[in-house]
């Protein structure tokens, strides 16, 4: 009888775990910090190849249900060469202000002059696709003559 309970309690904690991950569409700080990673290593071996992958969403670097994907903008004048966000390709990222006024695009652009340290950034965006903003959270690093980062939606 203990066995069974047991058994069952276990069973229950199992369809809860599953549950709460299958209702959580975002993607994990850890999966965007692992991309991030990915990317780095990406545009170190071959960055035109890295570039053209993360634009296209191909090689991995992008987890649809997550939202999950890199941006590169180059240091020298902020343009964002690399996004799934096609509408703010070719634009400055300096200059990018959130609804409340917030301008995390130089928050980004001066942690993406920073290579081998990962800074996170918070703000508001819209999800690919959609038009309202929601809290995101980048982390972004330095790599070659570019800043890159992944971000996610908590």
């Amino acid at each position: 009888m203990n066995i069974s309970k047991l058994a069952l309690a276990a069973a229950s904690c199992l369809l809860m775990m599953y549950t709460a991950q299958a209702q959580a569409p975002n993607g994990l700080p850890a999966e965007a910090k692992a991309m991030l990673e990915k990317a780095v290593a990406a545009v170190k071996a071959d960055k035109e190849k890295a570039l053209d992958m993360f634009n296209k969403g191909e090689g991995g670097f992008y987890i649809k249900e997550g939202d999950i994907f890199p941006f590169c903008f180059t240091v020298a004048d902020g343009k964002i060469v690399a996004t799934q966000t096609k509408q703010v390709l070719g634009k400055d990222t300096r200059t990018f202000k959130d609804p409340s006024g917030k301008a995390f695009g130089l928050e980004i652009y001066d942690a993406g002059k920073k290579p081998g340290q990962i800074t996170e950034v918070h703000y508001m965006f819209p999800k690919p696709g959609q038009t309202t903003p929601v809290p995101k959270v980048s982390f972004v690093t330095g790599v070659a003559d570019l800043g890159c980062g992944v971000g996610y939606y908590p």
